[in-house]
Order: structure tokens, then sequence, then C-alpha cells
């Protein structure tokens, strides 16, 4: 009786609760930040980079005439200075993951896989966030300052948040194939600006209309934003659903 209670003891002392999913999630994401607000690696060079961008913008137009129309321009020159930046953010993305051997770590741990990418995926939309929040200002002060923009353009908020979160998606998806490849920078562009295009060209389009502010611009920017919204919850389900089978191989 005596050893069997004793048995009974050892059983309860090596008994591990599973931590929750939501648990494992937020454990995930606070490495994250925690390892970027420590080194600042990652918002830095981007921050950067979006700077050099808008010095290049700033030569190119300088030589433009002064009948040049910025506003049916500022989208497209937005959006394509949030691609080029958020490229740059997600090749740096799993790069102490896998320099310092952390990948193969936390695929040891029995959690979900989907969980990885929803972890990953917030903390680089976070970033690029933090990003847009400083580039967007200056892009603005730049190229904006003395025209009329419309009363509307408060509204870019909205395409803003909606793009930013499909290309942190895709694109945490696309990071992690192409993190084991030669030349992965270059093949993480070649598969994620096709693969987004879509959800640029409808983001560029509200954009765009909402900082005009010509008359029945609401025609064209639901439509967009209704294309991208929907682009989103597809293209993120699937990356989702893919996740598993992609890092584990």
């Amino acid at each position: 009786m005596a050893e069997r209670m004793q048995t009974a003891r050892a059983q309860r002392t090596v008994e591990v609760s599973r931590p929750s999913t939501f648990s494992q999630y937020k454990a995930l994401l606070r490495k994250d930040l925690e390892q970027e607000f420590r080194t600042k690696e990652m918002l830095t060079s981007m921050g950067i980079y979006a700077l050099l961008v808008l010095v290049v913008y700033g030569a190119a137009l300088g030589q433009t005439s002064k009948d040049l129309d910025i506003l049916q321009m500022c989208g497209g020159l937005l959006w394509a200075l949030i691609v080029f930046t958020s490229l740059l953010g997600l090749n740096r993305s799993f790069s102490h993951e896998k320099e310092q051997g952390c990948l193969e770590g936390i695929l040891l741990v029995p959690l979900d896989r989907s969980v990885v990418f929803l972890a990953k995926a917030t903390s680089n939309l976070l970033f690029l966030l933090a990003v847009e929040v400083v580039a967007v200002p200056l892009f603005f002060f730049f190229f904006l300052q003395g025209t009329s923009v419309a009363s509307s353009f408060w509204l870019m908020v909205v395409p803003l948040l909606v793009g930013t979160v499909g290309v942190a998606g895709i694109g945490t998806l696309l990071s992690t194939i192409t993190i084991n490849t030669r030349g992965k920078d270059v093949m993480l562009a070649v598969l994620f600006i096709p693969l987004v295009f879509p959800l640029l060209y409808a983001c560029v389009s509200s954009t765009t209309a909402v900082i005009v502010g010509a008359e029945g611009f609401m025609d064209v920017f639901v439509p967009a934003i209704a294309l991208a919204a929907g682009y989103d919850v597809v293209m993120v389900l699937v990356s989702w659903v893919l996740y598993d089978y992609v890092v584990s191989a």
C-alpha cells in the first residue's frame, strides 16, 4: 500500500500541464518584441531604408516640371515605399532564429505550428506599422506640403491598416519558405511582389482616391477596400493553414 502511494506521488510530481494556445502565442510574441526592442536592428534598418527611398523620390521628382500633379501619383509612391521597406524587414524577421538556431528549438517544442505563424505575423505587423507611423508623415511633409490635399485624406488609415495586415501575413509565410534558399533576398521579392499585386493595386487605388478626394471618390474607395479586405482574409487563412507544412519542411 505504501509503495502504491509513493508511486502515485511520483507520478503526480512529473505531470506538467501543457500551456494554452494563447499562452504559447503570448510567449512567442513577447520573445520577438523583447528581442527587437533590445537590438532595434529591424526597426532601425527599415526606418533608414524608408528615409533613403524618400531621398531617391526627391531626386527623381525634383527634375520634373511644376505642372506634374503629384496627388495622382502619391498613392503609388507611398505604397512602393511601404512594399520595399517591408521586404527589408521581412528578410530580417527570421534572421535571429536562423543564425542562433532558435527556430530548430521552437520546432522541437510540442506546440501548434500555426501559433508560430500568428506570433511572427503579429510582430511583423507591429514593426511595419511603427515604421509607417514615421514614414507616412515624412512622405506628406516632403512631397505634399503646399498641395491641396482633400479633407478625406484621413481615410487613408483604412487602406494602410488593411494593406499592412496582408503584407505581414503573406510576407511571414514567404520569408519562412525562403529562409534556407540561396539568395533569399531576391527569392523573397520574386515570390512576394507578384503574389501581393492584387492587394497592392487595391490599396493604391483607395489611397489615391481619398487623398485626391474627387467627386464620387467613395465609388472607388469602397470596392477597393472590399477587395483588399477579402484578399487579406483568403490569403492569411491560406498562409495559416499551410504554415505547418512549410515550417516543418
